[in-house]
């Protein structure tokens, strides 16, 4: 899992990036958006990212993602409406394993609001096994592995 930081990291330390609009159904009775809200963010990132590069076809893939593990740390509250940037990059990658995390950023400022991410094993669609990380889907994120010092 991510180490917990004591302040929130800036953009400097993300390769792509995708801008997720809040909805009005996700705000809480709080008033900001809801803990569990930020997950389906996170995962509209890395599979649109996965999409986009042309290795995940989600209804036709042999080889697939699976999440075994998802953590999500908040630097300050975010509510409807507001547009977020959200940088992806790879903590870690394994031999079937891969360690994402994305940084959700109010546009405009340089501070992330929330950080979080999760781990996929790669596993063959029909039996669920963990299959190696195939050379495409590899290539595509090694281009999002983290290369800066950690904050």
């Amino acid at each position: 899992m991510a180490n917990r930081r004591a302040s929130a990291p800036t953009r400097d330390l993300y390769a792509y990036w995708q801008v997720v609009s809040t909805r009005w159904r996700d705000n809480d009775i709080y008033g900001h958006v809801n803990n569990a809200v930020y997950y389906s963010y996170i995962d509209s990132v890395i599979n649109g990212y996965m999409v986009e590069q042309e290795v995940l076809d989600p209804w036709g893939s042999e080889i697939i993602g699976i999440v075994v593990e998802s953590h999500c740390q908040f630097f300050q509250s975010l509510r409807y409406p507001v547009l977020i940037d959200s940088g992806l990059r790879i903590e870690k990658l394994g031999t079937s394993s891969v360690l994402y995390e994305v940084g959700m950023f109010p546009q405009g400022e340089d501070r992330a609001a929330a950080v979080g991410g999760f781990t996929h094993v790669f596993v063959n669609r029909s039996n669920n096994r963990p299959v190696p990380i195939p050379g495409e889907v590899r290539a595509v994120l090694e281009k999002l592995q983290a290369s800066r010092t950690e904050r």
